[in-house]
């Protein structure tokens, strides 16, 4: 099946194309066709799967119809949790609209935010924002709704993990109620769902389509994934011997806390490994060059806190490594999901201490299974982490 069978104009088939892609994923084939019917859509899907692609090609599409904008008004709106993820969906944008005469921006916060009200004035056809700004705008009367006909919420789930729920009902109640309606997230849960369901209540087109593309927390199945057992001390000596044993071309590598981060980088530098970390003290001038640096290959070692766990699209990029194990499965999840992308094969690579093990314990119950566990034969452990207990719970949530 090609793209234009999914019922895109050549204009739009072509751009896509020319970005390498020439069939489209599971995800797009099943939210292209009803989102350009201008039905509301919930979907599920993993990072990787070429969902973006799944709800900005049939928008391109519905607002390439000649309508002329009035000054400070919008016409879709993509709300999404972080600033990285706005500069990602927002490059996607620009790339699949190449052959169309669209305006688009992407608005956050840690910018001039004097220029942003500039680039609205003459009105913005798709708009990608994270929430904190597009309020700030809103409440200065820089920008209108009374134009809007199409809201996205990506990566909902993790709109809500960091706090945004109260911002996005405040937008939600700005919006006009006719409007078509589309949420995409990794995960599930109920709390997600409701969302799904206020955010539909005022539906256009008839029911909500829900599209779940997997298991509530289950990885790509072109990712490998297993894990080493560690002492703490040693995790850095670690790293750096499988980055050089296995002649690494790429990693990302996730830590936990931003200080963690920065000692790596360092810990690294002296073992002869070029490594930049990205986290919430940088500023988004330097997340954004490190950033690009990464992307481009020049930089082959990123470190990251969570910040950047997900939206970071590197293409093929091989490998990642959690450092620091994170504290909800869902998290390992879309860390994961950063390579493996679109059907490619990737590694995912985790670093765990005996102090880990009831984070193990609830990411392998959460994925169904256990982690292939691997040994380094110049890293004996100390401290033995035990094979996890599927399905544990812990203390304070046992009933």
């Amino acid at each position: 099946m090609s793209f234009s069978e999914l019922g895109l104009k050549s204009s739009i088939a072509s751009a896509v194309t020319e970005k390498g892609y020439n069939t489209p994923t599971p995800i797009q084939a099943k939210t292209i066709p009803v989102i350009l019917k201008g039905r509301d859509v919930i979907a599920a899907a993993q990072t990787g799967t070429g969902k973006t692609a799944g709800f900005v090609l049939p928008i391109l599409q519905q607002l390439d119809n000649g309508h002329k904008l009035r000054g400070k008004r919008i016409r879709s709106l993509i709300l999404v949790p972080t600033r990285e993820l706005a500069i990602q969906v927002h490059d996607n944008v620009v790339a699949y609209a190449k052959n169309l005469s669209l305006t688009s921006m992407a608005m956050y916060g840690g910018t001039d935010i004097d220029a942003q009200k500039q680039r609205l004035i003459e009105g913005v056809d798709v708009l990608v924002a994270t929430p904190g700004r597009l309020l700030d705008m809103a409440h200065q009367r820089a920008l209108h709704f009374d134009e809007l006909k199409i809201l996205v919420l990506d990566e909902a789930d993790r709109m809500l993990d960091m706090g945004f729920s109260k911002d996005i009902y405040d937008i939600i109640d700005r919006l006009p109620q006719q409007r078509q309606n589309l949420l995409f997230s990794a995960t599930m849960s109920d709390d997600v769902q409701n969302l799904g369901d206020d955010l539909t209540h005022y539906g256009t087109n008839g029911d909500v389509i829900e599209i779940r593309m997997s298991a509530k927390n289950e990885a790509a199945s072109s990712i490998e994934q297993w894990l080493i057992t560690v002492d703490k001390d040693t995790r850095s000596a670690l790293l750096s011997h499988l980055i050089k044993g296995g002649n690494w071309d790429q990693a990302l590598i996730f830590t936990e806390q931003k200080h963690v981060a920065a000692k790596l980088v360092a810990q690294l530098g002296k073992r002869g490994i070029e490594a930049d970390c990205i986290h919430a003290d940088r500023s988004q001038a330097q997340r954004e060059k490190v950033l690009a640096q990464f992307k481009s290959g020049k930089l082959k070692y990123l470190v990251a806190t969570g910040v950047a766990a997900r939206g970071i699209d590197i293409g093929k990029l091989s490998r990642v490594v959690n450092y620091d194990l994170p504290f909800k499965p869902e998290e390992y999840i879309h860390r994961i999901g950063r390579t493996g992308r679109a059907g490619a094969a990737g590694e995912a690579i985790s670093l765990v201490t005996w102090g880990d093990f009831k984070k193990l314990c609830a990411i392998e119950s959460s994925l169904g299974h256990l982690i292939e566990r691997r040994e380094v034969e110049a890293f004996p452990v100390r401290k033995t982490v035990p094979i996890s207990i599927l399905n544990y719970v812990p203390k304070n949530q046992r009933r």
